[in-house]
């Protein structure tokens, strides 16, 4: 199953970047169908677990990919004011994206594998991954309740920082590539390696990789403990957020209460962990079964999707009032 799966993972990534080699505008036809196709996947993997090892890990997977796939698209957010902040042009957005992507496959990997060690050797692991969600939990409510928008300046950011003091940055995008060379105005005849705002941009997304990961990890394995389904519903979540990211480009500044719904998650499997720790404390502190997690996910994020929709439109129907032309 690990092998397959990795084999099946780096097949897909492969592909799509065989696929943006050329850089091109992603069309809504185009992104649909990837999507489709992205979540027809985990779908077909849920129902072979179902049939080849039994309806609790299926009811783990599927409420494990649903809790990061709603927590991916909180992602988006932070990858539209990237992509707007180093003014990244229409046609390389997609490999910008695919780039953060594989960083990000990565980067799960590593705190995958640390977790698994920590929840095997560490009683209190399962205490400590609790808290970082609460806390996260938290944050998230504070800032939509203070009405905090999201704000980025690349200029501050530690990995932009340090490629610019290491390496000379063009002023333009190059297409795909991330290095080029230029004539060198200090040794006439020489070339020298400079890189694009395209290296930039790759960097700052992986930076922000590893701080999804440290919410991210810790929230799955409050679904499951099999450290294969929380890879498996990382990468599932994770391979489809580049077309994703089109179809939803437009509808992600609806999502107004998407924060107070992942605040309400993150902050449920949170106390789910504490309590599972508590429980191997004293048998008789009570534990949340998986089922009862993934019910409270999609019904949360259900609530937080209509009210989202019901709260925008009423702000258009204001401005339509406001501005009848």
């Amino acid at each position: 199953m690990w092998g397959g799966t990795i084999a099946a993972v780096l097949a897909l990534l492969v592909l799509d970047f065989a696929l943006t080699r050329r850089p091109h505008e992603v069309s809504m036809r185009e992104a649909i169908g990837w999507t489709v196709f992205y979540i027809a996947l985990p779908v077909a993997f849920g129902v072979f677990l179902w049939f080849n090892n039994g309806g609790t890990p299926a009811v783990e997977f599927f409420t494990g990919y649903l809790l990061e796939k709603s927590l991916s698209v909180d992602n988006l957010f932070i990858f539209m004011l990237l992509l707007s902040a180093f003014a990244v042009p229409a046609a390389l957005a997609q490999r910008v994206l695919l780039y953060g992507i594989a960083g990000a496959l990565v980067l799960r990997g590593i705190f995958i594998a640390l977790g698994a060690a920590a929840l095997a050797t560490l009683d209190w692991a399962f205490l400590l991954f609790g808290l970082i969600l609460l806390v996260t939990a938290l944050k998230l409510l504070a800032d939509a309740a203070g009405g905090h928008e999201q704000e980025l300046d690349v200029n501050h950011m530690k990995s932009v920082q340090l490629l610019r003091r290491i390496w000379l940055v063009t002023d333009d995008y190059r297409g795909t590539k991330m290095v080029v060379k230029e004539a060198d105005p200090d040794q006439p005849g020489k070339l020298r390696r400079v890189l694009t705002p395209l290296a930039l941009v790759v960097a700052a997304v992986m930076a922000t990789d590893i701080v999804f990961a440290v919410d991210s990890v810790p929230a799955v394995y409050g679904v499951t403990g099999d450290p294969f389904l929380v890879f498996a519903t990382n990468a599932f979540a994770l391979l489809g957020l580049r077309a994703l990211y089109f179809v939803l480009h437009a509808a992600l500044s609806r999502l107004v209460h998407l924060a107070y719904g992942l605040a309400a998650i993150l902050a449920f499997i949170g106390v789910k962990l504490v309590l599972h720790w508590a429980h191997g404390i004293w048998n008789g502190v009570p534990t949340i079964p998986t089922a009862a997690s993934l019910v409270v996910i999609v019904v949360v994020l259900a609530t937080v999707t209509l009210t989202s929709i019901y709260a925008t439109r009423s702000d258009e129907e204001k401005e339509t009032v406001a501005d009848p032309k």
